[in-house]
């Protein structure tokens, strides 16, 4: 007969289950998706090798703050009222009090839920009068001016509320985005450090209060340890399953890596900093090997949205592509823009090495864990979101799980993926943020004139050439699609 003390074993459908979301990182950053790439990420590598790397994964917008809000509530993220940008210092709340959230559904499982790195998805700041700044101005509305006055009135002595721990999180530690203020770290809730000093203008980032010897170089390094240090203390064999969400600030501009890996890629400082991103990874992944719960855990990485713009400077003077063989970077409808690197890790789940090419979208985690996990999703909730498990564990489909993938940009532009066609909805060339007049020469892409685009990937992964005057009949069915998922609010069929 076993001790009384002995556990038993856990159910194989409650696994620790890791997210690590890494900020603009582009689809050719990562040495598995680039043969070309200058930056070496040999844990991003290991991982790929060890379990399984999508080619075709998809954020839900190609901005942070929506892709944020997308992954984890199961809902495309302009359905909010955040329509375009993202939101800016002091903003509410982007994630509904009542709406079930990944960590929220994962708790009625008893699992343990913490958070480290950027939230960037809104707080209730006190203040001196109890105003908002959102009395004045509407959600992602940049609105300098009004909300540097804003800034002069909030109490950074008093807790900030309905952040992580109001979502569904157990744990959080981190900073709301590394370029916002306050520059410090908020545990739960609380300012570690009293921001009393005024962020210096030499130092990249937003105006505002700063804690005393604040340095950017330091965000990232803490983060890990304490997400490190937590992985240690609560993954046991056997134990009680967890949910950690692991938002890097990084390769996000401030472009600031440690000095320890300086010079450490051929990509300048960007690339340096990529480095670091994939260190940290690796430091997470061995605390998880090495705590003996490797066979009890799924981890996925990606990113919220494509590079950023800076990386076509990156391009010219090393020959980094950071978006790969893709069109666009951050912001944009283009494939760059949204089409991100997405790897996943499950020893004896998910079979080592394989490549998976189905489209998905980040909406798509949290139906697939509620389906790994039997948690019955209601019709109010996780209205965008697939279950991929098919193609997350290799099983058998006779069809594409997807029907079709809206994509979004900041400036609330519309795009639709179905099949190998992609239908790019607007009015502006640039899709929320300009490619170099160089770029487009070195391709050979010229001004259409045309009221939309319309690509087919198999053919032109690019999107070089216009095809939207050629197939009248294929836009008028994808642009049918796309107001249906807009009108019914849901793109999954009712559960």
């Amino acid at each position: 007969m076993a001790a009384a003390s002995q556990r038993a074993p856990r159910p194989k459908n409650r696994p620790n289950i890791v997210v690590i979301l890494a900020d603009d990182l582009g689809y050719g950053d990562v040495g598995v998706y680039n043969p070309d790439s200058k930056i070496p990420t040999p844990n991003l590598d290991r991982l790929a090798r060890e379990g399984v790397r999508f080619t075709d994964a998809h954020t839900p917008c190609g901005v942070c703050s929506p892709t944020r809000y997308g992954l984890l509530t199961g809902r495309y993220p302009w359905r909010t009222e955040l329509k375009s940008q993202v939101l800016w210092p002091f903003d509410k709340p982007l994630i509904e009090k009542d709406r079930l959230t990944l960590p929220k559904m994962l708790k009625s499982f008893g699992y343990k839920t913490a958070c480290f790195g950027k939230w960037h998805l809104g707080w209730e700041w006190s203040t001196t009068d109890g105003s908002r700044v959102n009395d004045q101005v509407r959600i992602g509305d940049p609105q300098r001016p009004i909300r540097y006055e804003f800034a002069r009135k909030v109490r950074f002595d008093q807790p900030v509320r309905e952040g992580p721990t109001t979502r569904g999180f157990d744990y959080h530690f981190g900073v709301d985005l590394p370029n916002f203020p306050p520059y410090t770290f908020i545990e739960n809730g609380h300012l570690l450090a009293a921001p009393t000093e005024q962020k210096p203008d030499s130092m990249f980032g937003w105006p505002g209060a700063m804690a005393p010897g604040w340095k950017l170089e330091e965000v990232l390094p803490e983060i890990g340890r304490r997400c490190v240090s937590w992985v240690k203390e609560n993954a046991k064999p056997g134990g009680d399953p967890y949910f950690l969400y692991f938002p890097l600030t990084a390769p996000h501009t401030p472009i600031a890596p440690h000095s320890d890996f300086a010079g450490k890629s051929k990509a300048g400082a960007y690339g340096d900093f990529v480095y670091q991103v994939d260190w940290v990874v690796g430091q997470l992944m061995d605390a998880i090997r090495d705590s003996g719960t490797a066979e009890e855990t799924i981890v996925i990485f990606t990113s919220d949205n494509g590079p950023e713009n800076l990386t076509y400077p990156v391009l010219r003077e090393h020959g980094h592509a950071s978006q790969g063989p893709l069109r666009g970077a951050k912001r944009m409808l283009w494939e760059g823009g949204h089409r991100v690197p997405f790897l996943a890790w499950a020893p004896g789940r998910i079979t080592a090495g394989r490549t998976e090419n189905e489209v998905i979208c980040l909406t798509d985690i949290m139906a697939t864990v509620a389906a790994l996990t039997g948690y019955k999703l209601p019709n109010e909730s996780a209205e965008d979101s697939y279950d991929v498990g098919a193609a997350l564990f290799n099983h058998k489909r006779d069809k594409a799980i997807r029907e079709a993938t809206v994509h979004h940009s900041m400036n609330n532009e519309y795009g639709l993926r179905q099949g190998d066609w992609v239908l790019v909805e607007s009015a502006k060339s640039e899709h929320g943020a300009a490619e170099p007049p160089w770029w487009r020469e070195r391709h050979g892409i010229q001004p259409h004139g045309q009221p939309a685009e319309l690509f087919h990937l198999k053919e032109d992964l690019r999107e070089t050439k216009n095809l939207y005057a050629q197939y009248p009949e294929r836009v008028k069915e994808m642009r049918a699609v796309l107001e249906r998922y807009k009108t019914a609010g849901r793109s999954v069929p009712r559960r």
